[in-house]
C-alpha cells in the first residue's frame, strides 16, 4: 500500500499544469465520505490485519486558489490492532472506531479545471470506543473532479501514522462527494443612479447638501429647520427645544400651575396642590371638621381628630356623670341615674375606638383610708353597669381617688354633695 501512496505523490508532483488567473476560491461547502480502513498486521500478534469499510462527513473550505482547509470525520466498527501488550486486553468483539481530522490541500490545479490533483497533510485524533485515544498524521494525495453546480468528487489515499506507542500505523482510500453551501457568486452591481443637481429641489445643490434627500432651508445647509426634542414644533417656533410640548403652548408641555403632578388641562384645581385621584384637587373635608375623608370615619358629621373625625363623646359623659351624686358613706346609685349609662354603651358601641376611665370621688369628711376605698367602689358601680351591658372589660379602667379631686368646695354642705361623685372621661 505504501508503494500506491509513493507512486501517486511521484505523479502529482510530474505534472506541469498551471492555474488560470481567473480561479476564485472554493465556497464553504458539505458532503458525505466513504471509505476504506487498512490495518496492518503487528510486529507481535498474528492475525490481526483489518480491512474496513468506515462512513463519514467532510467539510471543505477554501483558503485561497490553491489552498483547500478540509476537516474529516469518519466511524466503523473494528477489532483495534492494538500492539501486543500484557497490559492491554486483546479484543474479542468489534468496536466503535472515530476519527476526527482536519488536513490542508494543496492543488496543482484551480478549480476552474476538470480534474485536479493534490497533495494533503494534517492532524487528527481517533478513539477505540472512547477507550483508547492516539493522535495520528494523515498523509498523501488525491484527485479532486468536478461535478454540477460547484459540487466536488474527490478521491485520495492517506497513509495515517499513529502516535500512540498502543497502535498501529495505517492507510485510507476514501472517497467523498461535496456540495456548497454558499455561493460563490459575486453580487450583481447596479451602475450608480445618475447625480442630479438638486434632487430634493430645496434651492441647495446636492453638492453642498447635507439633507440631499431632504427638502431644507439654505440656512440649515440643505437640511430641514431641526426639532431637538421631536414634538412637532420646530426649534425656530419652539419656546422650550429641549421640552416635549405641544403646539399649542409653542412647543412647551402643558403647564402645571401648582406643581402637583397633575397639568393644567386635567387639573379642576390648578392653583391648589392637589392629587391625581381627585383630578388634582385636595383631598375633600366633606362635614369641615379638619380631617380629610380619607381619614374620616365619620364623613359626613363633624367630629374631632382625636376620634377619627366623628363625634367628640366627653361632653355626653359629663352630662350623665352629672347623676351621679352618693349620699355620705355610700356606694350604690339610683335606677334613674343608672339607666342615664345606656346613652353612653351607645356611644361606646358607636365608636370601638374609644375607650373609658371611670374614677370614684368623696368628699374630704372622714378617714384618707375609708375614703380611698369607698372612691374605689362608686367607680365599680359604673363599671359593673356598663360591663354588664355588653361593654368589653377591656375598654374601661375604674380607680378611686378619694378626695383628691374635688370640683366644689369641701367647707359647705352642697359643695361637698358635689364631690362625691363618679367621673368617665373619654380616651381616643
Amino acid at each position: 500500500m505504501k508503494k500506491i501512496i509513493y507512486l501517486a505523490i511521484v505523479l502529482l508532483l510530474s505534472s506541469n499544469l498551471i492555474a488560470q488567473d481567473t480561479a476564485t476560491v472554493k465556497p464553504a461547502s458539505i458532503g458525505l465520505k466513504l471509505g476504506l480502513y487498512d490495518f496492518k498486521q503487528t510486529n507481535h500478534t498474528e492475525g490481526l490485519t483489518q480491512s474496513v469499510l468506515h462512513y463519514g462527513i467532510q467539510y471543505v473550505q477554501g483558503v485561497n486558489k490553491k489552498v483547500d482547509f478540509v476537516v474529516n470525520a469518519g466511524l466503523t466498527s473494528l477489532k483495534y490492532p492494538y500492539y501486543t501488550s500484557l497490559l492491554i486486553r486483546q479484543e474479542n468483539k468489534s468496536k466503535n472506531y472515530l476519527s476526527l481530522d482536519f488536513n490542508l490541500n494543496y492543488k496543482l490545479l484551480t478549480d476552474e479545471h476538470p480534474v485536479v490533483p493534490f497533495l494533503t497533510g494534517g492532524l487528527g485524533l481517533a478513539t477505540d470506543h472512547f477507550s483508547y485515544y492516539t493522535a495520528y498524521a494523515p498523509m498523501g494525495a488525491g484527485l479532486q473532479i468536478k461535478a454540477n453546480k460547484g459540487s466536488f468528487i474527490f478521491v485520495q489515499l492517506t497513509h495515517n501514522a499513529e502516535a500512540s506507542p498502543i497502535t498501529k500505523m495505517h492507510n485510507n482510500l476514501s472517497v467523498s462527494y461535496t456540495f456548497p453551501v454558499l455561493s460563490n457568486k459575486k453580487p450583481v452591481v447596479l451602475p450608480p443612479a445618475p447625480i442630479q443637481a438638486d434632487g430634493d429641489n430645496d434651492g441647495v445643490i446636492d453638492s453642498l447638501d447635507k439633507c440631499p434627500n431632504q427638502p431644507g432651508t439654505a440656512k440649515y445647509h440643505g437640511c430641514p429647520i431641526p426639532d431637538s426634542d421631536n414634538d412637532g414644533v420646530n426649534d425656530e417656533l419652539d419656546k422650550c427645544p429641549n421640552q416635549v410640548g405641544t403646539a399649542k403652548y409653542n412647543g412647551c408641555p402643558i403647564p402645571d400651575t401648582d406643581k402637583d403632578g397633575v397639568n393644567d388641562e386635567q387639573d379642576k384645581c390648578p392653583t391648589v396642590s392637589g392629587l391625581t385621584r381627585y383630578a388634582g384637587c385636595p383631598i375633600p373635608d366633606t362635614d369641615k371638621d379638619g380631617v380629610n375623608d380619607e381619614e374620616d370615619k365619620c364623613p359626613t358629621e363633624a367630629g374631632i381628630a382625636a376620634n377619627h373625625g366623628c363625634e367628640d363623646i366627653q361632653p355626653l359623659l359629663n352630662e350623665v356623670a352629672s347623676n351621679f351624686k352618693f349620699e355620705t358613706g355610700k356606694v350604690s346609685l339610683s335606677k334613674k341615674a343608672l339607666v342615664k349609662l345606656d346613652a353612653v354603651v351607645l356611644a361606646l358601641n358607636k365608636y370601638p375606638n374609644i375607650n373609658l376611665d371611670i374614677i370614684g370621688n368623696t368628699d374630704n369628711i372622714g378617714k384618707k383610708k375609708i375614703n380611698q376605698k369607698l372612691s374605689e367602689k362608686r367607680a365599680a358601680v359604673v363599671y359593673a353597669y356598663l360591663v354588664k351591658k355588653g361593654i368589653p372589660a377591656a375598654r374601661l379602667v375604674k380607680k378611686g381617688v378619694a378626695d383628691s379631686n374635688p370640683i366644689d368646695s369641701n367647707k359647705t354642705r352642697k359643695g361637698r354633695a358635689k364631690n362625691r361623685r363618679s367621673d368617665m372621661n373619654a380616651k381616643y
